[in-house]
């Protein structure tokens, strides 16, 4: 008889009853990153609707909206010449009453070598479009991991990657995630980030040519028109999962548009 246990992680009681709404930086604000925040959006109006306090995001972006951006990304041609966070956040503010916060910059350490306080937040979502961007945000939320007693102190990151058919999106926690103790399953504290797992495969992915697109054809050249939206939802029924049932036994999966394939990865 199989006598191995399920490896799951619970999630931190933080999020599952908290007393203010779950701080969360939503780094780039592009073809993912624009569509996340939507997901954003219908998780925040659900968890009221069940008595959680929500969530308070904070969007991170210092790119201009073009006409390259028209399409595959959440953004209309009025909204042209407009920086991408403030022209998102502008929009759930007002269509469901929040008081969500857009920043015009990079999420990286200013001149003094730190981030403002309010850079702190207990889940970070990247969907940057480069590899060294995720290093320099890995090496920022175990730095400010250390800052303890600190009611937005960083749990989890949600990190979102793609090339033109084919993506990923994996969980980490920042540092470990306190379990309890269970006789039905192999309870998991850590989640590793994906630079630490997969450093040398996406240092050796990274693509030379990171230059912005010039039109919207030059931009489904270099991403498929869905693989932004099949990435995000999937993604954030991730996500959504972690509130709803507390636990989970999957911390992310790769993903082919191309071939329709799906590949989870476990809790281990």
């Amino acid at each position: 008889m199989n006598t191995t246990k399920t490896a799951v992680h619970f999630v931190d009681n933080e999020l599952i009853s908290p007393t203010n709404p779950i701080s969360v930086n939503l780094i780039g604000a592009g073809g993912t990153g624009s569509k996340v925040l939507t997901a954003l959006m219908e998780m925040n109006h659900s968890l009221i609707a069940l008595g959680h306090a929500g969530l308070q995001v904070r969007l991170w972006d210092d790119d201009i909206i073009t006409s390259a951006n028209l399409g595959r990304q959440r953004f209309a041609e009025s909204e042209t010449e407009l920086y991408k966070s403030v022209a998102l956040i502008n929009r759930c503010n007002r269509f469901t009453g929040t008081n969500w916060k857009a920043e015009t910059a990079k999420f990286e350490k200013g001149k003094l070598g730190r981030l403002p306080d309010y850079a702190q937040a207990t889940i970070t979502i990247t969907c940057v479009d480069n590899v060294q961007a995720r290093f320099g945000i890995a090496e920022i939320l175990k730095e400010i991991s250390n800052r303890r007693n600190h009611r937005d102190e960083p749990k989890y990151w949600l990190d979102f990657g793609n090339s033109q058919h084919t993506g990923q999106v994996l969980l980490s926690t920042i540092g470990e995630i306190n379990q309890p103790q269970s006789e039905k399953y192999k309870t998991v504290a850590n989640l590793p980030m994906i630079t630490d797992e997969f450093g040398e495969l996406l240092k050796q992915s990274e693509q030379e040519d990171n230059t912005p697109s010039c039109s919207l054809t030059e931009a489904l050249e270099k991403q498929d028109l869905f693989i932004n939206s099949s990435l995000t939802q999937m993604g954030c029924s991730l996500l959504w999962g972690l509130f709803r049932n507390g636990m989970t036994p999957y911390r992310g999966f790769f993903h082919n548009l191309k071939d329709f394939n799906t590949h989870p990865i476990k809790v281990a």
